[in-house]
């Protein structure tokens, strides 16, 4: 049996960018219920940032990567809706997509229409599906409808010019946060129907105002500790806050009590919480391939970095210096 090799990006330790090592390793057979996939590109994504540096343990050595697309290479016993030759991408666990080849479980790897190029899937995969869960499926007690308002931290990031977008296109009036002035432009360009700037503005207070005092039905919070507080002050009564990332460092401790007054909800989720299956995962990726097949939803992609670069990349989106998505080129 021939054996084949594959660049890879992988870390014995965690810290900073300097643990990114770049290695080469053999690949070996797809076993059953998995698949050998030559990538062409893959996404980068701030989880990486959070299994880098040990927010989020994982067991050492650890290959990075949560998504990618590319070509079926060879298929395992069992695996019935792919075959060798197939376009597809993915956002699925285990890590280990920053790399030219790899063996991994064919659950979550979905055909890619052919309107969608490699760049795109790989780009759009696991901030796409996040964006699919949050706007259709984690929702407040009160529901979402059109002409609702809902607040979206990092909305000039990946998943928050995807959501700006889908929002719009959901008839829903988004209110953006962004850390600069040419950020919220951006989130506005892509369908925010508010922007503020929470560097210079109280957004609690600007939230407040532009719903006439009501608040939000509903927070999207990727940021974490630096929102955390007035993300539950923007809630309306019954309000829900949900909390998916981390960036700028975990939430402090909550007390129940604090969600007294208004009867608000709190929820931790992530993406592989709802695609939790095979059928579950391509229903959700079909959601996503519609809306950007139909042109509602087009994928921002702001920085293309070769994999040899992978430090440089993680460097610039720890910085906060990227917009809409960053791809790895393999």
């Amino acid at each position: 049996m021939v054996t084949t090799t594959s660049k890879c990006v992988q870390i014995s330790r965690n810290g900073g960018t300097e643990v990114l090592e770049l290695v080469t390793r053999d690949v070996g057979q797809p076993g059953a219920g998995e698949i050998l996939l030559r990538h062409h590109a893959v996404g980068l994504n701030f989880i990486d940032v959070y299994q880098r540096s040990g927010l989020y343990a994982l067991p050492l050595p650890l290959q990075l990567g949560m998504e990618g697309a590319g070509v079926v290479e060879a298929v395992g016993d069992g695996v019935t809706h792919l075959q060798t030759g197939d376009r597809v991408a993915y956002a699925s666990n285990p890590p280990g997509s920053y790399c030219e080849r790899r063996v991994m479980p064919a659950t979550h790897v979905c055909k890619l229409p052919d309107s969608i190029s490699f760049d795109t899937g790989a780009a759009m995969m696991l901030k796409g599906l996040t964006v699919q869960y949050l706007l259709k499926q984690c929702l407040p007690a009160e529901g979402l409808q059109a002409g609702d308002f809902v607040l979206f931290h990092a909305a000039a990031g990946g998943v928050g010019l995807i959501a700006c977008q889908w929002a719009k296109a959901l008839g829903l009036q988004l209110i953006a946060t962004a850390g600069s002035d040419e950020k919220c432009q951006l989130a506005l360009a892509n369908g925010a129907s508010h922007a503020i700037n929470y560097r210079t503005e109280d957004f609690a207070a600007k939230v407040k105002a532009i719903t006439g005092g009501q608040g939000v039905k509903v927070v999207y919070d990727s940021v974490g500790k630096d929102t955390w507080e007035g993300s539950i002050a923007s809630l309306r009564r019954f309000g829900l806050m949900v909390s998916f990332g981390n960036a700028s460092g975990p939430v402090p401790p909550l007390s129940l009590a604090a969600l007294a007054p208004k009867g608000l909800y709190v929820t931790r989720p992530s993406v592989f919480v709802y695609a939790h299956s095979r059928s579950a995962t391509q229903a959700m990726a079909d959601d996503l391939f519609n809306v950007v097949s139909s042109g509602k939803v087009n994928i921002h992609i702001a920085q293309r970095y070769a994999l040899e670069q992978v430090r440089t990349a993680h460097e610039a989106l720890e910085a906060r210096q990227t917009t809409g998505s960053t791809i790895l080129t393999v």
